[in-house]
């Protein structure tokens, strides 16, 4: 049963739902550019409770290692649905919107695109979910608000969509992850594409079509190229679609993606949890958010999973969030 608290929350994410996949208002300037082959355009987001750009660009997880921020965060993605089309974003917060400085590659993004833009884009800054909520779950907790209130504007932020997550896995196994990082930029400059967003040139990843025709990357194993085909193929029919992923159980979505080559446990619950947007899936295969948890609460043991799912059960609908958050700001 859930509480009024819970059920007011679930009103406002679909309130805010249905302004993030409705274009109105989103191409409010158009200008085609035919010497480069960019349309760019620009649109907006609505912001619902404490949310800060800078502290969610400044994450730092997966490729992104920003080391500096200047107001804007750029973001060169595949975009949802089949991934064959290419896309750069600028960022800017101006007070309860964010402004989006969008180039696409070809023709302008047609309206189901732009909506479809919007809500990815939404999800992986986590501005999809009511944030005002968040912070006053995070209030109503005395460990909680200590971390919560060092940047009330923190955010979860997310893998551009699981079939990025999914290459990053490939691409990042057993390797330190600034290795990861220079192998995805050499991946991306050889078969994908860059975009110049806000005078810093910004890489996006190969379509999957594109992935399909790898042979090779210099440094990357050869036993990953098969694997990188596989996340290929599996995103070509729709295997790795991010609605469709985050509509299953989590550990059901996650027995799937453990039928790629090359994605286990630990990977699998990468995508899932990282790349859908979910909110409240607990994260159980984190050590470091584990720690972050002990060292926050006092506890002088190690954490079974029992005792952190109970734990966690006062932090619904919010339990990634919260994970997330002991990790990023808990030290």
């Amino acid at each position: 049963m859930r509480t009024l608290d819970e059920e007011i929350s679930q009103l406002r994410a679909s309130v805010l739902l249905e302004q993030l996949t409705n274009v109105r208002g989103a191409a409010q300037t158009d200008v085609v550019m035919a010497t480069t082959g960019l349309t760019t355009t620009t649109t907006e987001l609505p912001i619902v409770g404490p949310f800060d750009l800078r502290e969610i660009a400044m994450m730092g997880f997966g490729h992104r290692d920003e080391r500096s921020f200047d107001g804007v965060m750029r973001m060169a993605l595949c975009l949802d649905g089949d991934y064959e089309r290419q896309v750069g974003v600028a960022a800017q917060q101006f007070g309860d919107r964010l402004e989006l400085q969008v180039q696409s590659l070809g023709d302008p993004l047609s309206d189901t695109e732009a909506g479809a833009l919007r809500k990815q884009v939404a999800r992986v800054i986590s501005l999809d979910h009511d944030g005002e909520a968040f912070h006053q779950l995070c209030l109503s907790d005395p460990v909680l608000a200590r971390i919560h209130l060092k940047a009330p504007g923190f955010r979860p932020a997310l893998f551009y969509s699981p079939y990025e997550a999914a290459l990053w896995s490939i691409i990042s196994a057993r390797r330190a992850r600034s290795q990861g990082i220079t192998l995805r930029a050499r991946m991306s400059e050889l078969y994908g594409a860059n975009f110049e967003l806000s005078g810093t040139r910004t890489l996006c990843v190969p379509t999957p079509s594109a992935l399909l025709e790898i042979e090779s990357v210099p440094g990357l194993p050869a036993d990953r190229i098969p694997r990188l085909h596989a996340v290929a193929q599996a995103a070509q029919r729709g295997v790795l679609n991010a609605d469709r992923l985050r509509a299953m159980a989590p550990e059901d979505a996650q027995a799937e993606l453990q039928r790629l080559p090359g994605i286990g446990p630990f990977y699998s619950s990468l995508i899932v949890i990282r790349a859908c947007g979910h909110a409240d899936a607990p994260t159980l295969g984190e050590p470091r958010s584990r720690a972050a948890i002990q060292q926050a609460y006092g506890i002088d043991h190690e954490l079974s999973d029992a005792e952190l799912l109970d734990l966690a059960e006062s932090w619904r609908p919010w339990r990634t969030w919260v994970s997330v958050m002991m990790r990023a700001l808990g030290a």
